[in-house]
């Protein structure tokens, strides 16, 4: 028979696109300067929590988008298998001893796509989790958490912007004043330029995930060698001023050109982390009017790009029809501009489990 929960937890954060300044939000720039801009589709966990019972399992996990579905063993530390980021994120969490839980973790954003989708995902988790410990996390606390599991825990290579824009949403402006501490700024404009922003921005998708380690390190190692105020990094944080600057104002065209400096700035810290496939559709939009292009997240091969579209929606339309023509790979990601970041609520059940 079915077990009926005490209660139901929700949460949903957003992933993010158009990340200027990228790179500069690492432990080697020291400090940075980035723009990026929260949209959904965003990351959602549900959290079914009933009272501790020793026939039952104590932690399920139901990692949707895998169809997979197994016990947890948080009372094992480090002992992550199959979804480390899931495991370590529930073992940094802490569980009350009375209650036993069922965690489903699903996005509609593509695993491995440039956006941030597993810093979206933490989010998520650590905010549901949160609503099982005393007290509650601010965003910030919420996003520190998100990153810290990544990088002392799964000692992964981690930047802090990704988990900030999935905590706090909307368009923000990062300072990293020295890594990891940063200030968030979160630009307020009318509703008009939201709407047009929104309607000019597209995802694409390059059909799959990003595919780079090897690549990042050599990048890594480089910039190491560089110092954190070589030029490379430098040109990258201007474009962070850069867009902060035009979505204020409203202007589209200088928005774009901080985008397209953007992304030949990450070509010049290695050629490819701009890939082939990448190109190919920076062509097609580039023969549609699109004023902007930025290859999301660090770069490499697959992943995706964000594309600002020039002012007719039907060219808009028609770019879009012609880059999934191109190759059956590519696809277009819809997005809406994200005006909340974390986002988290209880439904609580009339009768206990």
């Amino acid at each position: 028979m079915a077990r009926t929960p005490q209660r139901i937890i929700n949460s949903v954060a957003p992933v993010r696109i158009c990340d200027n300044g990228g790179w500069t939000d690492t432990w080697f720039a020291h400090h940075g300067k980035i723009f990026n801009i929260a949209v959904y589709p965003y990351a959602e966990a549900q959290i079914k929590v009933y009272r501790r019972d020793p026939s039952h399992a104590r932690v399920i996990i139901h990692a949707e988008n895998f169809g997979q579905r197994y016990e947890a063993h948080p009372e094992t530390p480090g002992q992550w298998d199959r979804h480390p980021l899931l495991e370590a994120a529930i073992e940094r969490m802490g569980l009350p001893d009375d209650v036993s839980f069922e965690v489903a973790i699903f996005s509609e954003a593509p695993a491995g796509g440039g956006t941030g989708t597993s810093a979206a995902v933490t989010v998520a988790l650590i905010g549901a989790l949160d609503r099982l410990t005393p007290g509650q996390l601010t965003p910030g606390e919420v996003a520190a958490t998100a990153h810290s599991i990544e990088v002392d825990m799964l000692k992964q290579q981690c930047g802090i912007q990704d988990q900030l824009a999935s905590a706090h949403g909307g368009i923000n402006y990062i300072e990293m004043t020295s890594y990891p501490e940063a200030t968030v700024s979160r630009l307020e404009i009318p509703d008009p330029i939201w709407w047009e922003l929104e309607r000019r921005l597209a995802l694409i998708y390059l059909g799959r995930s990003h595919v780079s380690s090897v690549l990042h390190e050599k990048v890594i190692s480089e910039i190491q060698a560089l110092g954190p105020d070589c030029r490379k990094l430098e040109v990258l944080r201007q474009t962070a001023q850069k867009s902060r600057d035009a979505v204020l104002l409203g202007h589209f065209s200088e928005l774009g050109a901080a985008m397209r400096e953007n992304t030949e700035a990450q070509a010049a810290l290695h050629p490819e982390l701009v890939s082939a496939k990448a190109r190919r559709v920076i062509a097609i939009a580039r023969e549609y009017g699109a004023l902007g292009w930025k290859v999301n997240g660090a770069g490499g091969e697959g992943g995706s790009l964000t594309l600002l579209a020039g002012p007719e929606s039907g060219r808009r339309r028609a770019m879009i029809r012609e880059i999934e023509q191109e190759d059956p790979a590519f696809r277009f990601v819809p997005t809406y501009l994200a005006r909340h970041g974390l986002r988290v609520w209880v439904n609580e059940e009339d009768e206990g489990g």
